[in-house]
């Protein structure tokens, strides 16, 4: 067994954290479209 499989640092489950990682990354990029329409929309 690796040494790295003995000693976890953390035991939380890896979906929580993907799915963390998805929703900031999908909120992050919607915030850039809104923005960037509204801009769009302002400029008109």
């Amino acid at each position: 067994m690796n040494e790295f499989e003995k000693n976890v640092q953390s035991k939380r489950n890896d979906l929580i954290d993907s799915g963390i990682g998805f929703v900031v990354s999908f909120v992050f990029f919607t915030a850039i479209f809104v923005i960037g329409t509204v801009i769009e929309i302002i400029g008109k």
